[in-house]
């Protein structure tokens, strides 16, 4: 692309209108950058990632606080870097894909933050990814407009909603971007298509470039992103220290490291975030062979007021304001509904939920639909007062142990066959919506995203290596779970029609959740084909 370079860059996706405004020369140029950079580094941690979670399964590894690192969490002095602007308050923010539609009416949901999601809430075809660059660039320029199926102009308000990327994890590759033939990481091509194009664009708005960070599973990843982050404002000339990111703590390592991921990123940190569905789907990876003690129950009886997922959060709380960063809560994925008993009892339900977040120190939450930022944002404002956050509550009263975060039986609750069917239905039907490339996808009445087929599969496979017995004890096998997915996938076909992708849907669920091994799904044979589309 450039006789400047010493490698062959390859743009294998198919094009489409305006997309040569995002895939130029300069920006493909830059992404590359950022892969020779550090592509090394990326793989090492990967293979070190493989390696632990090998030896936690085994039970070669014991998980815990890490001693070489005591004098991180010790040291009382540091703090991370003061809230940058438009991120000072931080009550509501609404997640979503970077589809057109979902742009403007996030934007103008009334939240204060917008997570702009190229990861789990977004399915990743090349059109969504490229597309989705598009809506951010017109948007951060206030350029966007859509019209509804009523025929009715929507475009941008006086106060949108501060944007926040969300790029995918280190995990992934971006397969239609290649450098001497290599697939290019899937993280830096998109933080850092939305960097080059938009950073100077937001911070002379009185903004920034903001991002929150999926699946670090331990510091040192963080520190690899704090590298990155000063490498690419050298290359576009941006001061050090632009750049804000909020971490998800959706990992089981990562709940024992968060002291240190903030301290990696300390001049770049915004906060950290409680993910519960990939938190929940972590224990359930980590320690898949370890038996009876760490068989979760049904997903839905998994909330964040059992033990352990309250240890969790409580000591994320307490961790971010004792450095000076914000602690976001969880997500309501609730969907307003037209049976009003049904909405009535749901966001009695979300109210309650985020009355406990903030009353737990939180200083802000998350919301999946723009019929919920209003419950949020009362409840927030009623702690809240005139103040923007809950730093000064310290919670120091807080003790977490490496039992408290690791005692999973403390969940209680049962396995039932509602539940079983659940995990099945769920997760046919997410993976339908996903291989159809829609990635946030509404079902019964809950905002489900890819960690749904995560934790779907997972559990049932779970419960079958187990030999967990249901409720009324009936033992879950394979035989069961085949017997309920043909059940499942007759009633869903009959309901969808023509056009579904059920069946790639039940190959790829057979292959994650019913063989012998618990394969990675992001890496599985069937999401790298997708990946190929």
């Amino acid at each position: 692309m450039s006789d400047k370079l010493a490698y062959r860059i390859d743009l294998t996706g198919p094009s489409a209108d305006r997309f040569d405004e995002i895939l130029t020369p300069a920006a493909v140029e830059f992404v590359a950058k950022l892969d020779n950079e550090f592509a090394g580094r990326r793989r090492e941690l990967l293979d070190e990632r493989r390696l632990r979670r090998e030896k936690l399964a085994s039970g070669e590894e014991k998980l815990g606080f890490l001693p070489e690192t005591a004098h991180i969490r010790g040291d009382d002095s540091w703090q991370v870097a003061p809230a940058a602007p438009g991120l000072e308050d931080r009550r509501v923010e609404i997640t979503g894909p970077t589809d057109r539609k979902m742009t403007v009416n996030a934007l103008n949901s009334g939240a204060k933050v917008w997570l702009a999601d190229f990861e789990d809430a977004n399915a990743p075809t090349w059109h969504n990814m490229i597309d989705g660059q598009l809506n951010l660039y017109d948007a951060i320029r206030r350029d966007i407009d859509f019209t509804g199926e009523n025929g009715k102009r929507y475009t941008i308000g006086d106060e949108p909603a501060t944007i926040v990327a969300r790029p995918r994890g280190w995990h992934l590759v971006e397969k239609h971007i290649r450098i001497d033939g290599r697939p290019v990481s899937a993280s830096l091509v998109d933080f850092g298509l939305f960097f080059f194009h938009n950073a100077r664009q937001l911070l002379a708005r009185g903004r920034g470039p903001y991002f929150y960070l999926p699946k670090l599973e331990n510091h040192r990843e963080a520190r690899l992103w704090n590298d990155v982050f000063r490498f690419a404002q050298r290359e576009i000339g941006l001061p050090q220290g632009a750049i804000r990111a909020t971490v998800l703590i959706e990992t089981i390592t990562a709940a024992f490291e968060m002291d240190e991921i903030l301290y990696e990123l300390r001049e770049h940190a915004a906060g950290l975030n409680a993910g519960r569905w990939d938190y929940i789907f972590s224990v359930i990876k980590n320690f898949s062979e370890h038996g009876a003690d760490f068989v979760l129950p049904d997903r839905a009886q998994v909330t964040m007021t059992v033990p352990f997922m309250r240890s969790y959060t409580e000591l994320l709380v307490q961790t971010c304001h004792k450095r000076g960063a914000h602690a976001i809560g969880g997500m309501a994925a609730f969907i307003p509904s037209r049976d009003p008993e049904v909405n009535a009892n749901a966001l009695e339900k979300v109210r309650q939920d985020k009355v406990r977040e903030a009353g737990d120190g939180f200083d802000g939450s998350w919301v999946a639909h723009p019929g919920l930022v209003p419950v949020c944002r009362e409840v927030f404002d009623e702690v809240l007062g005139g103040w923007p956050n809950q730093l000064g509550k310290l919670r120091e009263d807080v003790v977490v142990t490496s039992e408290d975060l690791l005692d999973v039986a403390s969940a209680g609750g049962e396995v039932t066959e509602d539940g079983l069917r659940a995990n099945i239905n769920v997760g046919l039907r997410y993976l339908d919506s996903w291989l159809r490339g829609t990635g946030a996808a509404g079902i019964s009445n809950l905002m489900e995203d890819a960690a749904t087929a995560e934790i779907a599969r997972c559990q049932v496979w779970q419960w079958i290596r187990n030999g967990t017995k249901l409720a009324d004890g009936t033992a879950v096998t394979t035989e069961l779970a085949f017997e309920l997915l043909r059940e499942e996938l007759g009633r869903i076909h009959a309901e969808l029609g023509p056009g579904n992708r059920l069946d790639d849907a039940r190959d790829i669920f057979v292959e994650t959740a019913l063989g012998e091994k618990l394969p990675a799904f992001f890496t599985t044979s069937a999401y790298a084909r997708y990946l190929t589309a």
